[in-house]
């Protein structure tokens, strides 16, 4: 277990938790090198001690630990309300797995094996969504944004100024994972995973359907986007202001 040699430093700071060695070795040293002070744990209990002493800016959990795994963890710390950011990193092909994370209230996940370049954009993105007004995004039950869309994840429903929008569950589902990465470039492949798991039968074209979709229920015009932007080539952004509320505004 490493901590933090500057405790007056104003980089963030961030818990990694894994139980392999070779990954904690390449890992630890790579954040350090990008910025961050850095903790890290071999197991579930003492990621939690940690956390709880340290209070870091984010933490990065392996679900497939020793006693308490990465998910146990997240559990514990939400049931106390604590509401740090939580990457947890995952096995590859584990829809559900991952699904239940996200229910659970983890705010990002990443597939074993993965690029530790891809890891720091995620700490950073999770990062800057939770330096906002209100709820952080990935655990607000409503997510409100620009000309009156209001999105409430507990009952799955979505308005837009008074009218209640009609979305396929698929489409709630990609709205929902925009706007909590708002601003954010996610590339077709990932919200094809999003939204399909690893089912290969399922081209990245189905992706650009469910967007499609989205548009026309919120009567976007594509070419002057208020909210989804696409990035030519690559995948989609949400360019609206986004923030996090407890409930709908009527």
């Amino acid at each position: 277990m490493t901590a933090p040699q500057f405790s007056s430093d104003d980089r963030p700071l961030v818990l990694v938790a894994d139980d392999e060695p070779d990954v904690l070795g390449s890992v630890v040293p790579f954040l350090t090198r990008s910025g961050f002070r850095v903790l890290s744990a071999p197991d579930g209990q003492l990621a939690l001690d940690e956390i709880l002493r340290h209070r870091p800016d984010a933490c990065v959990l392996d679900v497939l630990m020793p006693g308490l795994d990465g998910r146990a963890v997240l559990r514990a710390l939400r049931r106390e309300e604590n509401w740090v950011p939580v990457i947890l990193l995952t096995q590859v092909g584990e829809a559900v797995e991952r699904a239940m994370a996200l229910e659970e209230g983890a705010d990002d996940y990443l597939n074993k094996p993965f690029d530790p370049h891809e890891l720091v954009a995620r700490i950073r993105a999770v990062l800057r969504r939770t330096r906002v007004d209100g709820p952080p995004l990935s655990n607000a039950p409503v997510l409100v944004s620009t000309f009156g869309l209001q999105v409430d994840r507990v009952g799955r429903r979505a308005w837009l100024g008074q009218r209640e929008l009609v979305i396929t569950p698929k489409g709630f589902t990609l709205l929902e994972y925009l706007m909590v990465h708002a601003d954010e470039l996610i590339e077709r492949p990932r919200l094809l995973e999003v939204l399909w798991g690893f089912d290969e039968t399922v081209g990245t074209r189905a992706v650009d359907s469910r967007i499609a979709e989205l548009r026309r229920v919120l009567g976007e015009d594509a070419a002057n986007p208020r909210w989804i932007g696409t990035v030519q080539g690559r995948g989609y952004r949400f360019v609206a202001e986004v923030k996090g509320a407890h409930e709908i505004s009527r």
